[in-house]
């Protein structure tokens, strides 16, 4: 796609968040926040690691403290390169010094801390060996809004990354579906999606006939035969930012049934969009949803939550599910993706981002929701 690039980010707009971040821990009673390689890490500073590394990466924020990147000294320079670097303090350690003891300082002795989701164990045990009495949590239990709400800035990337994906849908209805196999539609899924402005291809769900009964097949070697539904579930990042759409096509003319349930699905996700408000628990989303689909008979076929949030990853907090009573605040950004999944005949799921507004909610996705037919 043309559309011009967003504006980047700043060493302004890295430090806020770190901030944001460390005040947010202090609130949660917190020592503070621990932060390995992965999407925090991205997030807070722009800092992507070059390389999947056994060596110890980690960003240590705690409010009054200023933020300190620990990182290799091999891999100084580029930590010196991303954009939030002068936001923060860097500390290298070279091969042979003690990782952890050049950290312990910058950790309380007996404090609590949250930490990035994908932290290695290997890495945690080390602090815990060298900071008597620290402990940790996961930080989508202990401060799981912390990226949820979305900046304008980053509703820019999420729009502009939802548009890419509705142009890849536009032109996957063009190809052949009848006669080719799954991974060979999930291959023009994917071209489709760099195509359309993707720097990353996160998956290509391309599930036909019987397979579409599984949420997240693998496209696989089935042959996608005429009076088939096919079920598309396909998204990746742009800009940084992620894109998650389904939706579901029939090859040829669908029988009644088919119609009936695509319809139902339709009408569910219809009706849990329109929902979305501010203040609503994330769990009414699921609820809506839900009740459309139970009262046509088909509630024991949905299997899955209504929706998961979206950011620099595909999925992050919040979950539309059941339990989840997080209120809806603006600049939230998620899915409502109900289904129907009809073991050993075909499934149907039709998905689009939602962003929550001031006083609703919008969609980032706006193909067509009706069933698309195609060759």
């Amino acid at each position: 796609m043309t559309t011009p690039a967003p504006a980047p980010f700043t060493a302004d707009d890295y430090r806020a968040r770190m901030d944001r971040a460390a005040r947010a821990a202090a609130d949660a009673g917190l020592a503070g926040v621990v932060v390995a390689p992965g999407p925090d890490l991205v997030w807070l500073t722009g800092y992507r690691v070059p390389a999947d590394t056994e060596r110890l990466t980690l960003l240590v924020l705690a409010a009054g403290q200023d933020p300190v990147l620990v990182v290799p000294t091999l891999e100084a320079p580029d930590a010196e390169r991303a954009t939030g670097a002068p936001a923060l303090t860097l500390r290298d350690w070279t091969d042979g010094v003690d990782p952890y003891a050049v950290t312990a300082p910058l950790l309380a002795a007996g404090g609590r801390y949250g930490v990035s989701d994908n932290a290695w164990a290997l890495h945690l045990l080390g602090l815990q060996r060298q900071v008597p009495g620290s402990s940790y949590t996961a930080l989508t239990e202990a401060l799981p809004m912390l990226r949820a709400v979305k900046d304008a800035a980053e509703l820019e990337r999420l729009a502009a990354a939802g548009a890419a994906a509705d142009a890849t849908y536009e032109e996957i209805k063009k190809v052949p579906f009848a006669g080719r196999r799954e991974t060979d539609v999930a291959g023009d899924l994917a071209d489709l999606l760099r195509r359309c402005g993707h720097e990353q291809v996160d998956f290509t769900v391309v599930g036909s006939g019987p397979n579409g009964a599984s949420p997240h097949h693998e496209a696989g070697d089935r042959v996608i035969e005429r009076g088939d539904m096919v079920v598309l579930d396909f998204g990746g990042l742009r800009h940084g930012y992620g894109s998650d759409t389904s939706r579901t096509v029939h090859v040829g003319e669908p029988s009644a049934e088919e119609q009936r349930v695509h319809d139902v699905v339709r009408e569910a996700q219809e009706a849990a969009c329109r929902a979305v408000r501010p203040g609503m628990a994330c769990q009414d989303v699921d609820r809506v949803a839900r009740a459309v689909i139970t009262e046509a008979g088909y509630g024991e076929y949905f299997i899955h939550r209504t929706g998961h949030g979206i950011g620099v990853t595909t999925h992050e907090p919040p979950y539309m599910i059941e339990g989840e009573q997080q209120p809806l605040v603006p600049g939230m950004c998620f899915s409502v993706e109900p289904g129907i999944y009809l073991p050993g005949r075909f499934g149907v799921r039709i998905e689009d981002i939602v962003t929550v507004t001031e006083d609703g909610g919008r969609r980032f996705n706006t193909t067509s929701r009706e069933l698309a037919i195609v060759d």
